[in-house]
């Protein structure tokens, strides 16, 4: 399978970054990527995550491949250097960036746009005192704080950005936070080889978490950060479906994230780690790739395939056999079923949320039931998929999931909210942007208040196929307007989540007709036969 594929795939994306870049050298926006601040004027402040995007513009500078048209070309140059003078002018002077609100001063976009601006400085070979100043006061900003949530890809992203600077300073400066940050992220890794994303195990993610450990590891190795990686590599294989495609809504960021990097390094002495992105490749010529081309998130993944192009290992071992049998993470809530023709993902920790392939196709995408429920003037949205402490049973042949629904987070921004938000940052927020950032994940991300319907999923596998029994119960249907099970229901905010992915092409199942049939006391079901690639489905009531 030719690497092209992860540069052509990148390349692709250089144009619509290009239309994001204000290129004009006599705009006082000159070099920002933030086409709503500084083109549409919509919002009133940059995102400091955007100006990542000069890191895939300076490796497309630097990627020699037929018909690329960026290659060597003075002016991506000039632009890559405006876009990180654009990151030093619009951050604040602590060396700090916002994201999504004024005063903000995110972690995470602090994080990708100082790694974005050190290997692009690099790359592009610049000599720039100012843009120094400016990397070192950023660096000390990351180096010195610690954000809210436990995002394991940050703190790598952390430890790499303060590596790549000291060694292009020859200073040792940041030599004790890289050491701490580094402890904090092998400490975090769980015993099953899962670095935690909020609420768990996010395959998506922690392939991100892999691509920065094994730089740093190639920078500075140990034995310890080695285990750690490997570890990580032998996980991180048994997420890759039979397709080729990588994650999706059982996770517990609901990504279809796959950072390919870290799969190439780790390869030239784990070879291995190879074979997950070979079967990543299968995929990716099959079209099954998430689309991550919006104004941004569309960075992240442009500048790691290009790097995998870039570092890509040439000898490569054979495809090893798929595995077969249960891998059961019981700490981060995943079942991975393998038998017959068959592979099961099932999220146990979200209601038993699953991906079913048969003969290496995706045959069905399933996040539980979905219940739109009147309540006053308001309607409320029931889902059975939220991260929740439910009763599982794990079976041979049989698995058990049983909770109450969850009220689904559906909170919007309005004028109002807008207006408190604002003059909350701009006033005594602007000090506590830690407290507001925390607030704001629990009213979005984490935790579940349950909702008065209560589900049974039995998963029973009989005669060479799986069968799905569900069960629905409430004291009273009277207020359902409509109810269904979703084939790609997300219900908290995740900025990586909800892309398109091929997958997704599968229809809803509307159970609407059926709820309103139901007496008040009486039990919706649902049987499921997923036998010849032919799902066969009875509704029921009892």
């Amino acid at each position: 399978m030719s690497r092209d594929l992860f540069a052509r795939e990148a390349l692709a994306q250089i144009p619509k970054i290009l239309t994001l870049l204000d290129r004009n050298p006599h705009s006082p926006t000159y070099g920002c990527f933030d086409r709503s601040f500084w083109q549409y004027k919509v919002i009133d402040f940059p995102s400091g995550m955007s100006q990542e995007f000069v890191y895939p513009l300076a490796l497309s500078y630097n990627t020699d491949i037929l018909g690329n048209p960026f290659h060597q070309q003075p002016v991506i140059k000039d632009w890559v250097k405006a876009g990180i003078l654009y990151a030093a002018k619009s951050s604040h002077p602590d060396g700090s960036c916002d994201d999504y609100f004024p005063f903000e001063k995110a972690g995470g976009a602090a994080a990708f746009s100082l790694l974005a601006c050190i290997e692009s400085y690099t790359l592009m070979g610049l000599d720039n005192p100012e843009i120094l100043s400016f990397l070192v006061k950023r660096a000390d900003w990351l180096a010195n704080h610690q954000e809210s949530g436990r995002l394991t890809n940050h703190q790598a992203l952390i430890v790499l950005c303060l590596e790549l600077l000291s060694r292009l300073l020859k200073s040792d400066r940041w030599e004790r936070s890289k050491r701490e940050r580094l402890e904090q992220v092998l400490a975090w890794q769980n015993p099953e080889g899962w670095f935690p994303e909020y609420e768990g195990c996010d395959p998506g993610y922690h392939t991100l978490t892999i691509s920065c450990l094994a730089r740093v590891y190639e920078l500075n190795p140990s034995n310890r950060l080695k285990d750690a990686i490997a570890k990580a590599v032998i996980l991180a294989s048994q997420f890759v479906h039979p397709d080729g495609s990588y994650g999706g809504e059982y996770t517990s960021r609901n990504t279809y994230n796959f950072f390919p990097h870290g799969f190439e390094l780790v390869g030239k002495w784990m070879p291995e780690a190879l074979n997950i992105n070979d079967r990543f490749l299968q995929g990716l010529a099959k079209g099954l790739a998430p689309c991550y081309a919006d104004d941004r998130i569309i960075g992240h993944h442009t500048w790691n395939y290009l790097l995998t192009w870039r570092d890509y290992i040439p000898t490569r071992p054979p495809l090893k056999p798929r595995l077969s049998g249960r891998f059961w993470l019981k700490e981060g809530g995943i079942s991975i079923d393998r038998r017959g023709k068959t592979e099961l993902y099932l999220a146990l920790n979200k209601g038993g949320v699953f991906k079913l392939f048969c003969d290496g196709k995706l045959i069905a995408s399933d996040t539980q039931f979905s219940l739109q429920v009147k309540e006053g003037n308001k309607i409320k949205n029931a889902v059975g998929h939220l991260v929740s402490n439910y009763k599982t049973t794990v079976e041979e042949d049989e698995i058990t999931i049983e909770g109450s629904l969850g009220w689904a987070k559906q909170k919007q921004m309005n004028p109002l909210n807008l207006m408190i938000l604002r003059v909350v940052m701009l006033s005594f927020g602007r000090f506590f942007p830690n407290l507001i950032r925390k607030i704001l994940q629990k009213v979005l991300i984490t935790g579940k208040k349950s909702a008065p319907f209560y589900f049974k999923r039995r998963l029973q596998w009989q005669d060479g196929a799986w069968h799905v029994i569900d069960t629905l119960s409430a004291s009273t249907w009277d207020n359902v307007v409509s109810g269904g099970i979703g084939t790609d229901q997300t219900s908290i905010y995740v900025v990586m989540s909800r892309t398109f992915q091929p997958g997704q092409l599968q229809s809803w199942l509307d159970l609407t007709d059926n709820i309103r049939c139901l007496s008040p006391g009486q039990v919706l079901e649902v049987r499921r036969n997923f036998s010849n690639n032919s799902p066969q489905m009875h509704v029921h009531k009892r």
